[in-house]
Parts: structure tokens; sequence; C-alpha cells
């Protein structure tokens, strides 16, 4: 808040909304527009990650979405080229939206090359700060995850009637294929492997097996982990058949994270991995990837009430008996209790009991909910790709 010179001493301007955030019932919160300009409709999810906000706003998951940062101070820093998780490092396949508690704060990191408000603008990502995103929080937990519009006008002029109509007559991610917007358009193969502090990325020379990703909004790390786990991986769009799958002779095949209603991209999806699992290659898929082959196996998908979105997700490993903390973003999940006898429950969320893994008891096949690569979050959960590789190795030696 600032004083307004031209009143009478004492007097104080109350500062001017440059940015609002409409649900569908009508609720409007005003706060102070950072990024692009403009407006942009979407679902409104909570974030609990106090770190990594570059790598979530980049995940191609979160298409459609607007993310709200429970942690008050976002920016600190900065952005830079590295940390992009989409494959087109210029193009917006992540979030349409973001709202934060607080100003952007001063980047203050040697790795950073621009503020994030220059980054969010260059992206076209709009967002918002200056509101009490616990409360926003709380809605969320309350009522579930609201659709809304998002929208940023320096002079604080809006068509409100028109941004409420927006919100209310959006339909929402149930029945939305938002995978079309993020997957590759053509196939290409990659060989960046992980970041070494000091060194940066490196690269795959000498892979031990062929690794066929399905890019349903693949992430850069979850590429990058293949291939430090000795894998050359060939990239295809989601609408792959699985004759051209096998055309290119993969030891292994991934089936990535995206955006969406499972059952929705589904439709044209989940033929192709039915194919995949009973051709017995060894298979391993992620997020989307996971609700699909749920779904291939005879499972359900449903709508979660606020999802899961954050770098501290607490997972139980069955087959271990080992609690890791994790990274998740997602809104659907596999209805455990739908899962046929022939599939078995690997994980499961320690904080809802939601299933967040499974297996073929019959074949070397295997999926968790959420994201092991650890962009961002932890790294409990590497491990996940020696599995797959092992996997590889033995169906190579049978």
């Amino acid at each position: 808040m600032t004083q307004d010179k031209t009143a009478p001493v004492g007097a104080w301007a109350e500062p001017k909304a440059t940015a609002l955030i409409v649900l569908a019932d009508g609720t409007v919160l005003e706060g102070f527009g950072i990024g692009a300009e403009g407006h942009a409709v979407g679902e409104v999810c909570f974030n609990t990650a106090m770190t990594g906000y570059e790598e979530i706003l980049t995940d191609p998951s979160y298409a459609g979405q607007i993310i709200t940062f429970t942690f008050p101070h976002i920016g600190n820093v900065g952005t830079n080229e590295e940390d992009i998780e989409s494959l087109n490092m210029a193009a917006r396949p992540g979030a349409c939206g973001v709202i934060l508690r607080t100003d952007i704060t001063q980047a203050s990191n040697y790795r950073a090359t621009r503020p994030l408000n220059d980054w969010l603008k260059a992206r076209g990502i709009i967002g918002l700060s200056g509101i009490d995103t616990r409360a926003l929080t709380a809605l969320i937990r309350e009522k579930g995850m609201p659709n809304a519009v998002i929208a940023h006008a320096p002079d604080g002029k809006f068509d409100i009637d028109a941004l409420k109509k927006e919100a209310r007559e959006w339909p929402g991610l149930v029945g939305m294929d938002l995978v079309p917007m993020v997957t590759s358009a053509q196939r290409f193969t990659w060989d960046e492997t992980e970041w070494v502090w000091g060194e940066g990325y490196g690269r795959q020379t000498d892979p031990e097996f062929h690794v066929v990703a399905v890019d349903y909004g693949i992430k850069r790390n979850i590429l990058r982990l293949l291939a430090s786990a000795g894998c050359k991986v060939t990239v295809v769009p989601a609408t792959t058949s699985y004759e051209d799958i096998v055309a290119l002779k993969p030891d292994g095949i991934f089936l990535s994270n995206g955006p969406g209603d499972p059952a929705e991209t589904g439709k044209y999806a989940v033929p192709v991995i039915k194919q995949v699992v009973n051709s017995g290659t060894p298979t391993f898929g992620i997020c989307l990837g996971h609700q699909m082959l749920g779904l291939a196996l005879g499972g359900v998908t449903m709508k979660m009430h606020q999802g899961h979105h954050g770098a501290n997700h607490p997972v139980k490993d069955v087959t271990t008996g080992k609690v890791e903390i994790t990274s998740m973003n997602h809104g659907f999940a596999v209805d455990k209790d739908s899962l046929p006898g022939n599939v078995e429950q690997t994980h499961f969320s320690l904080f809802d009991g939601s299933n967040c893994g499974i297996a073929l008891k019959d074949k070397p096949v295997f999926s968790v909910q959420y994201h092991p690569e650890a962009s961002p979050g932890p790294r409990d959960s590497h491990y996940l790709f020696q599995r797959f590789v092992e996997l590889m190795r033995a169906r190579k030696k049978a």
C-alpha cells in the first residue's frame, strides 16, 4: 500500500487490482498481475512444493491447470534454460496460470539467467500475486479443484461478467484429451544424461538397451534418467501405432506422463497399450501412462477431489516395505478396487491410501502414479529406472 501524495496528509490510496482469479461459482479474488497479460481458463490446483517452481510450471502434465503455490516466496532462484521440463523450450505446454502469495522475490542464484516475471511473460503464463493462498488452498480442500479464469490487465479494467461466464461454461478436465497439445509432432532420438554439478548434462555414448518412449507429455528429466540408465531412447508421438513401435525393435517400452482425462486419451492409447502388454515387452509407465496402463489391464480411473500436487508425498513400496518421499502431480487416479486378480498394487499413498503403483504378476509390466525423475522433488524413487533396466536385461538373457 502506498501513500497518495495528492490526498490530505495521512490518507492512503488503495492499490488497484491488475489481476483477477474468477471461480466458476462467481467468486472473484483480486491481486496484482505478473507474467503475461490477457486471460486463460483452467482448473485451479495447489502445489505444496517449496522448490522447483520452474520444473513445475513447465511440466506438460499441468496443461489446462492454474497452479496455486502454497509456499509464499516464489522466484528466489530466478529461472534458467537448464531446468525447463517440456520438450519444446519456447512454447507453453504446461500450466496456463500461476497464483502466488507475495510479489516475486528478486532472483539470487548463480544459475539464474532471467527473473521469473520476465520468464513468465516470455512463455505466455499469466500470473497473479498478493492473495491469501492459504484461504484458496483451504477452499480447494473443502470443495475440490474449481474451474476458473485468471486474468491480467495492467490498467485494471476487466469485464467481470464475461470472465464469470467463461469460468462457468468451461467444461473442465473430465472428458478432455489434452495430449494433442503437448505430444511431439514426430519421432526423434534422445541421448542427454543427468545434470552433474559443475559439468552440466552429459551424453549417452554406449547404450545397452533401446527404449521406445511414447510421448503423452514427457518430461526431459525422465528421458535423461533413461539415458543415464544405459538406454538409447526413441521418442514417438502419442498416436503411434503398435506396429510402428515394434518396428523399432525396442528392448523396453515407456509410457509417459501427461495431462487430461486418461479415459479420454485412452480411447486411442489403450488399444495400443494392450498390444504392448500382450507382447511381453518390458513396459514402464508414469503418471498418465500409469493410469492408461491401469485401464488397459481392466481397471478404471476416477477424478480426485483435490488431486496430489507437491514434492513431499509419502508412498509405501509394498515390494520392499520401504517408504519413499515422492513428487506428485495428478488429478485422476486408478481405482485400486477395480484392478483384476492378475494385477498387484505395488505402491500406495500414505496420505489417503490411493493407488500409486501396479504390476502384472505374469509379465514384465509395471507403473507408478508419481514422478520418480525428481524434477522437482526428492531422488528417493530413482531405483524404478533400475527396475526397468533389470526387466530388460532379464528378457534379453531369456
